[in-house]
């Protein structure tokens, strides 16, 4: 079997196309250094062809960055905290839902995990340390995770581990179909799995605590990436 091809969203510098600020697609390596790491082809997305890179490509991930546009889960912005990217958000709702209509898997990633929470019916904290008093945006920091029993994380790292925590949004109304599989002290949604799709995903950066960025605070989540890889490549030996 060739090498799976996973898709990966682009974060940007937020210009716009009336050349106030010329637009530019930026890509973090970790997230292409995991997936290659756990024997995937990482196929960066351009906010481009959306309809081709779901037909071609195996899986989707959804990265990481600035926060989703309110409008999307039918409120208006809360503050000036709340800063977002109309054509990103455009752009990955469309992709995302083209994943899901063609069965594809699905992993999910910080804004990716509350994005494709919204694509399903769910909503988020606008600004969690404003709504609910919870700073979890400080790089430094890894809190305690707690891994629902049977999920994907407690089979390859326990029941409680730490994470790192680098969000200013978080799930607040789960989507549908959606399972808690992880959660802070605080009780902040941080895992879910899909009960009938091949979807996972981490409100934490797991790419960011493996390989060259890992600094052994944290399990190496390299077995995570190649969980996820082997989900794809049983969803291509099943069609």
């Amino acid at each position: 079997m060739s090498m799976p091809m996973i898709c990966i969203t682009s974060d940007s510098n937020r210009g716009t196309p009336s050349g106030e600020l010329l637009r530019q697609l930026v890509s973090p390596a970790a997230y292409s250094a995991a997936i290659a790491a756990a024997g995937g082809l990482p196929v960066i997305a351009g906010e481009r062809c959306a309809e081709e890179l779901a037909r071609r490509c195996d899986a989707l991930l959804l990265s990481g960055g600035d926060d989703l546009e309110p409008h999307w889960f039918g409120e208006k912005v809360l503050n000036s905290s709340v800063v977002t990217d109309p054509l990103r958000d455009g752009f990955e709702m469309e992709l995302c839902r083209l994943f899901l209509a063609n069965g594809k898997p699905i992993l999910t990633i910080c804004r990716g995990f509350q994005l494709l929470n919204v694509v399903l019916g769910g909503d988020l904290w606008q600004d969690l340390a404003e709504q609910q008093g919870y700073i979890h945006s400080d790089q430094r920091i890894r809190h305690l995770c707690m891994a629902e029993e049977n999920s994907v994380l407690a089979r390859l790292f326990g029941r409680e581990f730490r994470v790192n925590s680098t969000h200013h949004q978080a799930v607040r109304r789960l989507g549908e179909g959606l399972r808690v599989t992880g959660r802070s002290v605080e009780g902040i949604v941080e895992a879910y799995e899909h009960e009938g799709r091949p979807i996972l995903g981490t409100q934490f950066h797991p790419e960011r605590l493996t390989g060259a960025q890992w600094d052994g605070r944290t399990p190496d989540f390299a077995p995570y990436f190649a969980h996820f890889v082997g989900m794809v490549e049983a969803h291509m030996a099943g069609r």
